[in-house]
């Protein structure tokens, strides 16, 4: 085989390879960059994120929280009862830290959607109110000792609301 035949078969393949390695890498580029005619590369299908913004309380204690979309409510409450599967503190330290963050961040987002909902505030009152006490005993203390140390009122805090909203399953289904 001649090199120039192992040439004309080689860069095709290399070329093809390089591009299905560009499409699939999922780093978008900005708009109309590193196009000749300036097209925009971004899809212009609309946003189906609800126009409702808000920024909750940052564990890590950043003050320059990004604004971003307020789940609903019932999607918010969803992702906190996906904590129950969790094996939480009892699989490992490691997955303990994970799980005690993660049923902080979901209580915070939920906390979010509430305040957002057409219904208001006042109609979650009762939920509002868990949420604030145990803010107010974290004391903006987010660190994994702390959780730790107050594992049973997060965990419990995400059991009242679960029990009160199962007794509201409209503001859930």
């Amino acid at each position: 085989m001649h090199v120039s035949s192992v040439i004309r078969i080689a860069i095709p393949s290399v070329l093809l390879v390089g591009a299905l390695t560009a499409c699939s890498s999922g780093t978008a580029r900005p708009s109309g960059a590193g196009h000749p005619s300036g097209a925009t590369t971004a899809s212009s299908a609309p946003s189906t994120a609800p126009a409702t913004t808000a920024t909750s309380p940052s564990p890590t204690g950043s003050s320059a929280a990004p604004v971003v979309p307020v789940a609903e409510v019932r999607d918010a409450f969803a992702v906190l009862q996906a904590t129950y599967s969790d094996p939480g503190c009892a699989a490992s330290e490691g997955n303990c830290e994970y799980f005690l963050k993660r049923i902080l961040d979901n209580l915070n987002a939920l906390d979010a959607s509430m305040k957002a909902t057409p219904e208001g505030p006042a109609h979650f009152k009762q939920s509002l109110a868990w949420v604030n006490q145990m803010r107010t005993t974290l004391a903006g203390d987010f660190s994994f000792p702390n959780l730790r140390k107050h594992q049973a009122l997060l965990t419990g805090t995400r059991d009242r609301i679960n029990t009160w909203m199962q007794s509201h399953p409209e503001d859930y289904r």
